[in-house]
């Protein structure tokens, strides 16, 4: 039989679980993905079905398992989504969906948060930005709208922590999407409780913490079946996968940052300490016990194309997203003088606000559909340069970026992100970021390897993309009017919000 030399990384992400078995060296050697849907049935609401979510890790994990043999499996270890919810009876049957990060229906209890100027304080504590995003939000929003169901409910958890559940018999977060909840105390690394008066939960209805690299010993007897993993195989918590993201692009070292372009989007630093800045721009998460990570996450990423080739292209089974983006190539930066405001799914980092949408300014009969989606790729780059510009402002330390996600494949977005950023971008060679993460987190448990430092020298940088002096040129003079539009524009959106909400989407509906 093989000694096992393998450990499975599993990236529970928001539209598809990816499952890829590494060697120690770093080597992928064979991987299974499958996704399921967000709904939303609702304005400001985003779920997902746990019990689909379930299903494709274990399908992935049973693809990668029988591909390579059993025995050749050291431990998985697991990535996931941030900032996800939702309730479970005494029993560990959800009574809610997953309700995810790109939900915004507290945005109301979120300004009320804010106005009571306990915001920013609970911000410099929980790492966690005041934002519809996080579950203690989220939270809020049930105990105002649902107090039946908080009252039904025994137990809160992440997508996450019920998958572990499910997988090992434990029901446990990791100190590192527990620091995204809003609900954890980064400094004393327990349950806070102001947060938790303000949910209205006890420390008793959260899942245990535990640190990153806690080690679940043995599965059970329902995923030994589903997956082919033997009963006493090795499940190590894992972590949320923004910090994971650095860790699967190398960008473990001080001031070596890691820009990932996935569904969302994210720039994110290594730091020793957990630290937010005085003004509540960046967010500050934990990857392991003596390193976080602090920078802005954004809600509009590659979502913003599929939604350009959705609606723009009409969905034109003939016209792929790599079509569009060759024929936005043939527009100069600057799209002709339009902008699109990317906020499709409202918006995070920098402003943390709760109501932003989308829009295109500037929009002419001139304008083609390559215009249309040069400008969604700009948008999301000068949302990132925001982000950028957040960071360098809270004197965090930036002297390399790397680069990451499925959009950057192509050569428009990682050129937009180098000219819209002013700097060189490094791509690593060959990673899924998060997953990659994972496994590497998973090896530092189980002693396959000595440290996750070991990321710097097996993720090298394989292309560098430097940014054209004439693209930076026109960013740098539509940065300032990109960012003073979300103001200008807010008052319109807050009352569309309030008309959208009391309105259908569609007749029947």
């Amino acid at each position: 039989m093989s000694a096992p030399d393998v450990v499975v990384g599993i990236d529970m992400g928001t539209t598809a679980t990816k499952v890829v078995a590494y060697t120690v060296d770093g080597r992928a050697i064979a991987q299974a993905s499958h996704g399921y849907p967000l709904s939303e049935p609702h304005p400001g609401h985003a779920e997902q079905d746990p019990h689909q979510i379930l299903d494709a890790v274990y399908r992935g994990l049973r693809e990668v398992v029988a591909e390579i043999g059993a025995a050749r499996v050291a431990g998985v270890s697991f990535s996931s989504a941030m900032h996800s919810i939702m309730a479970l009876d005494a029993d560990g049957a959800p009574l809610t969906p997953v309700v995810t990060w790109a939900d915004t229906r507290a945005a109301e209890d979120v300004a009320r948060l804010r106005d009571s100027g306990a915001g920013l304080a609970l911000h410099r504590r929980t790492g966690t930005p005041i934002h519809p995003m996080s579950p203690l939000a989220k939270l809020m929003w049930f105990r105002r709208t649902d107090p039946d169901l908080v009252r039904r409910a025994a137990t809160w958890a992440g997508i996450k922590d019920w998958v572990l559940w499910r997988m090992a018999g434990e029901l446990v977060i990791d100190h590192s999407l527990a620091s995204a909840s809003g609900l954890m105390d980064i400094h004393a690394v327990r349950w806070d409780d102001e947060a938790l008066s303000l949910a209205g939960i006890r420390a008793e209805q959260l899942p245990g913490l535990v640190p990153t690299t806690a080690v679940l010993r043995g599965v059970t007897a329902e995923a030994a079946r589903e997956t082919g993993l033997p009963r006493d195989a090795a499940v190590v918590v894992g972590a949320g996968d923004g910090p994971l993201a650095n860790l699967g692009v190398g960008a473990v070292r001080p001031g070596v940052v890691a820009c990932s372009v996935g569904t969302s989007g994210a720039l994110r630093v290594a730091v020793d300490r957990p630290a937010v800045d005085p003004n509540g721009g960046v967010f500050c998460y934990a990857l392991t016990e003596n390193r976080w990570v602090t920078g802005g996450a954004i809600n509009n990423g590659g979502v913003v194309l599929d939604w350009v080739r959705s609606e723009i292209a009409g969905g034109d089974a003939g016209v792929s997203t790599a079509q569009l983006l060759d024929e936005a190539m043939t527009v100069p930066a600057g799209a002709g003088g339009l902008v699109m405001l990317p906020y499709l799914l409202g918006e995070r980092a920098p402003r943390w606000g709760g109501v932003a949408r989308g829009a295109y300014v500037g929009l002419t009969r001139a304008h083609r559909r390559a215009h249309l989606v040069r400008a969604a790729v700009e948008g999301v780059a000068l949302q990132l340069t925001l982000v950028l510009q957040s960071m360098r402002q809270a004197d965090l330390p930036i002297s390399e970026i790397r680069a990451t996600g499925g959009v950057t494949k192509h050569q428009i977005w990682r050129q937009t992100l180098a000219s819209a950023f002013g700097g060189a971008i490094g791509m690593p060679d060959g990673h899924e970021g998060s997953g990659f993460g994972a496994a590497l987190l998973g090896m530092e448990a189980l002693g396959a390897i000595e440290s996750i430092d070991v990321a710097a020298e097996l993720v090298p940088v394989r292309d560098v993309v430097e940014p054209i002096a004439a693209d930076a040129g026109v960013y740098g003079e539509l940065l300032p009017v990109f960012e003073r539009l979300y103001g200008a524009l807010l008052p319109a959106n807050i009352t569309l919000q309030d008309i959208g909400s009391r309105l259908p989407l569609a007749h029947g509906s």
